[in-house]
């Protein structure tokens, strides 16, 4: 008798990628090609912020192909890199959210004094001083002592509801994600999220806590998620509609 023959899994083949670029109303933007050999189609993403292009095709698809692609969504692509470089613009006049809620920014021309968000007969706006080219620096710095405030907040709040302690939490300008749990309890956050709903930036303080207790995404850490955030799916929902639109602002 010949042992039986162990069934072997077919091999995927890897994806292959190709850098190149495109111009689009006289700018040059860098373009990646994803071969996927699961794509049965064509898909165009910009990266936040149009900073560059990903394509993924189908294999065997036709340099010729992929360019008549491109041709004609010219026009759709030139509309969705203006609208964000718009959107993203940090400038007097401009607009930029605080937890949820439109403020317009409005340069006072004073070069001291501080950054504040205020409640006036016109709406919100967030007075800013100084130099008028340190204007996004200056946004950029009220954000993060506002993300720092809620945010130190609600983990301690959460981490006490777990039972588990936070060894250390920082900001950062992540664009890969909002927030990390490292093994010894160490949480991070983007601090771009004091942008959205308050309820999403307690999501996202709930997310990492819950990671001390369960180090994965499986049932239990879902189920310890919404205990402590009840509203989760409402949160991830709004992060899934508009967290590239707050990756995108420059505040370069």
């Amino acid at each position: 008798m010949f042992p039986l023959l162990k069934k072997l899994k077919p091999q995927r083949a890897p994806a292959i990628q190709l850098e190149r670029a495109i111009a689009v109303d006289g700018q040059s933007i860098p373009l990646t090609i994803r071969k996927n050999s699961r794509a049965t189609r064509i898909t165009l993403r910009i990266e936040p912020g149009g900073r560059a292009l990903k394509m993924t095709i189908p294999p065997g698809l036709r340099e010729r192909d992929i360019n008549d692609f491109l041709d004609r969504h010219q026009g759709w692509l030139s509309t969705k890199l203006k609208r964000q470089k718009t959107a993203g613009s940090i400038e007097d006049g401009g607009e930029i959210l605080l937890r949820g809620i439109p403020h317009r920014i409005v340069h006072t021309g004073q070069l001291r004094g501080l950054t504040q968000s205020i409640d006036s007969e016109i709406g919100h706006i967030l007075s800013v001083s100084g130099l008028e080219d340190h204007l996004p620096r200056r946004v950029a710095d009220f954000l993060k002592k506002e993300a720092r405030r809620d945010l130190e907040r609600l983990v301690a709040l959460h981490a006490r509801n777990v039972g588990k302690p936070v060894k250390s939490m920082t900001l950062k300008d992540t664009r890969s994600r909002w927030g990390s749990c490292s093994w010894d309890g160490k949480l991070s956050f983007s601090w771009r999220i004091v942008m959205a709903p308050p309820v999403v930036i307690d999501y996202l303080a709930a997310h990492e806590v819950a990671h001390l207790r369960e180090m994965n995404h499986g049932p239990a850490f879902w189920a310890l998620c919404k205990e402590l955030c009840p509203r989760m799916d409402e949160a991830k929902a709004w992060l899934k509609r508009h967290g590239s639109a707050l990756h995108a602002i420059d505040f370069a």
